[in-house]
């Protein structure tokens, strides 16, 4: 039988606690940093942390562009005054500005990967001058499908909710408290306005998740489409979203030379006194 994992949402924050608890111990660090976009993926990585380690190790950073909706920075707050964690600002717009006057005129996904990367450099030298762990926000379905930018959003040093679905992140959310407020909002990268995770990938999370769940036990595209009843031209479409993306969850590739290579054959498991 094809094992699918615990179903309860208490079970899921026991799980995701004891990750962050074990880590944050085995390296050494202070605490955990994370970036509160306002959004329901922060928000529950942020109340895990706080609950497993205590808000006193927590540190928020709020990190707006110059395209950020000022609701997005009010939501930030809300939670860090739900939880009791200090937050930093440190707005990213002049830094992205910056490196796009360095490179000329380019798209509007360029400038999107730009202000994630320099995010994520503020939210590393945040946790460096505190000796703090960078916690990611990204949830099962946007690694899946590529859904993150590469050495943005994606480059962290713990991803507590990396092995759970858009639609189960909500139901941990309802399960920890998260406020309504942040619950009741259309799931947006804050990237550009207007901007939500649905319309840039053209599918509900709900029927995204489907389809993720059924390629996850090994069924093929024609199966998940039995299954789910969806049409098969979207099914297909997240399996070549799934596929093209697989480079992003991945170390930089390297010719094998030696006995064993770094991102290929090289395993250590972490050691936990």
């Amino acid at each position: 039988m094809t094992f699918q994992g615990p179903d309860d949402p208490r079970e899921w924050e026991a799980i995701a606690s004891a990750f962050l608890r074990r880590h944050v111990e085995a390296s050494g660090a202070k605490g955990v940093v994370v970036g509160l976009s306002g959004g329901l993926d922060s928000a529950v990585v942020a109340t895990l942390a706080a609950r497993s380690l205590g808000p006193e190790r927590v540190l928020g950073v709020i990190l707006p562009a110059s395209e950020s909706d000022p609701a997005d920075r009010e939501d930030a707050l809300l939670l860090a005054q739900h939880l009791s964690v200090e937050t930093v600002e440190r707005p990213v717009g002049s830094a992205v500005a910056a490196v796009l006057e360095a490179v000329g005129k380019v798209g509007r996904h360029v400038r999107a990967n730009a202000t994630s990367r320099l995010r994520m450099v503020l939210l590393y030298a945040e946790a460096q001058r505190r000796d703090f762990l960078v916690c990611g926000t990204a949830n099962k379905s946007e690694l899946l499908t590529g859904y993150f930018t590469k050495w943005g959003d994606g480059a962290t040093d713990l991803s507590p909710i990396g092995d759970l679905y858009k639609t189960q992140v909500f139901a941990l959310g309802r399960h920890l408290g998260v406020p309504q407020r942040i619950l009741d909002r259309k799931p947006s990268a804050g990237l550009h306005p207007g901007q939500t995770d649905e319309g840039d990938m053209g599918v509900s999370y709900e029927d995204l998740d489907r389809i993720l769940k059924g390629f996850e036990l090994n069924q093929g595209v024609d199966e998940v489409v039995r299954r789910t009843g969806l049409a098969k031209d979207l099914v297909e479409r997240v399996d070549r979203m799934v596929r093209r993306s697989e480079h992003k969850r991945r170390l930089p590739l390297a010719p094998k030379v030696g006995a064993r290579t770094v991102g290929h054959d090289w395993r250590r498991p972490v050691q936990v006194d």
